[in-house]
């Protein structure tokens, strides 16, 4: 295998199950944090800006180390599982409360299921994961083991892109109105695009962990 060819690395056993695992853990607590709208003086956002970039952090890892099928195998189990705690804590909002709690109200004020916020959640998330880690991908394939930092950050830009605007569209469209709902998409996708260029660092520390703990991952001639 030339330097010009991409490696990737088989899924059975070693370290993608723990990865897979991190990243639907990092989707289902930011997919929570995303139902309160933060602002920060006139920036209005959500809560997933805090953890939402790192889901991408470990889906460029998947996606660098392990190839398409075994990212979107990743993605589809994370939309799964999106999908699942949307319905049980739906059953817990409808459930009847027990006569000595008098908390019904604030569960369905914090974590109440409300239908345009999870839809907006998991359609945006599946597109902007899947354009994420086939573009990350398709570069590969192109420059082989060479110029990590194009991968991550291209990737990025058109996942996080997608993924903002299917959100904030679906979610709150007619909510935020002119030019509000312009400024919440243009510094959403703007924060969490400078997120992963600051956390390149660090993407780049975890890919290349990785690949040396990866005994099917040829390292010898990756000089990302």
């Amino acid at each position: 295998m030339s330097s010009n060819d991409p490696h990737f690395a088989r899924t059975t056993g070693g370290l993608y199950p723990v990865i897979v695992g991190i990243f639907v853990g990092l989707l289902l607590i930011s997919n929570i944090g995303a139902v309160k709208l933060i602002a920060f003086g006139s920036i209005i956002t959500d809560g997933g800006v805090f953890l939402f970039p790192l889901v991408y952090v470990v889906g460029d890892v998947l996606s660098e180390v392990y190839g398409f099928t075994a990212a979107r195998r990743a993605i589809l189990l994370g939309f799964a599982m999106s999908v699942l705690a949307a319905a049980t804590l739906w059953l817990v909002q409808i459930s009847p409360p027990a006569a000595d709690w008098g908390n019904q109200e604030a569960f369905e004020a914090v974590l109440g299921f409300v239908p345009r916020i999870v839809l907006a959640s998991i359609c945006g998330y599946l597109v902007g994961q899947l354009f994420n880690a086939w573009v990350l991908v398709k570069i590969k394939q192109r420059t082989g083991e060479r110029s990590l930092w194009v991968r991550l950050i291209g990737s990025t830009a058109v996942g996080e892109l997608a993924d903002t605007i299917v959100f904030c569209t679906v979610a709150f469209f007619g909510v935020l109105t002119g030019v509000d709902f312009l400024i919440y998409v243009i510094a959403g996708y703007v924060y969490k695009t400078l997120i992963e260029v600051v956390l390149l660092p660090v993407s780049y520390a975890i890919i290349r962990f990785v690949k040396r703990h990866e005994p099917s991952y040829d390292l010898a001639t990756d000089p990302a």
